[in-house]
């Protein structure tokens, strides 16, 4: 599953870059995202590997901090660029004569920074306090199941759900692989 979401995510990334026809503030949004989620899982899903592979559950506290540190920074940005995304095709369907005068790409650029710094003033000082409280030591199975969830199978369909059903994705896609690309 980390490595379909890892691929898939770089296939949108490589998509989006290398068709001049996505560049547009959507696919703009999109492979942000993209990039987000390959990191939000490469937070976790690796440790969790090693993990099971060798039967122990230790980690250092350097380590979980730093763990957690990206975790939720990387949760938030990806909750910020939906909220941007969400935005973005509201502007397209409601305003569809001002699209490209609203969305130009300084606003573009300044929407991702957006999301990316409001995380620090937002989802730091809260979820520093909500995990490094004594009530965080309490675990249960019901946890850790919707922890993989939205660790590892949220980011793995994301590619799926946003855009490799898309067929400008799909047409990038042929052409960045010389139209040898699986029938998608």
């Amino acid at each position: 599953m980390y490595l379909i979401t890892v691929c898939g995510n770089l296939l949108i990334i490589l998509a989006t870059i290398s068709d001049s026809h996505l560049h547009t503030p959507m696919y703009f949004f999109l492979s942000n995202l993209s990039f987000v989620e390959i990191c939000f899982t490469s937070t976790t899903v690796p440790k969790m590997l090693v993990n099971i592979q060798t039967q122990s559950k230790v980690i250092t506290y350097v380590g979980c901090i730093t763990q957690l540190f990206f975790s939720i920074l990387f949760a938030g940005v990806d909750d910020f660029l939906l909220s941007v995304m969400a935005y973005d095709r509201y502007v397209a369907i409601c305003h569809p004569l001002h699209y490209t005068v609203i969305m130009n790409p300084w606003l573009c650029v300044l929407l991702v920074l957006a999301s990316w710094l409001s995380i620090v003033s937002l989802f730091y000082c809260t979820g520093l306090g909500v995990y490094l409280s004594p009530d965080a030591t309490q675990s249960s199975h019901s946890s850790a199941a919707a922890s993989v969830m939205y660790t590892v199978v949220t980011p793995m369909l994301n590619p799926f759900i946003y855009s490799l059903r898309n067929k400008d994705i799909k047409r990038a896609l042929k052409i960045v692989f010389g139209g040898k690309l699986w029938k998608l």
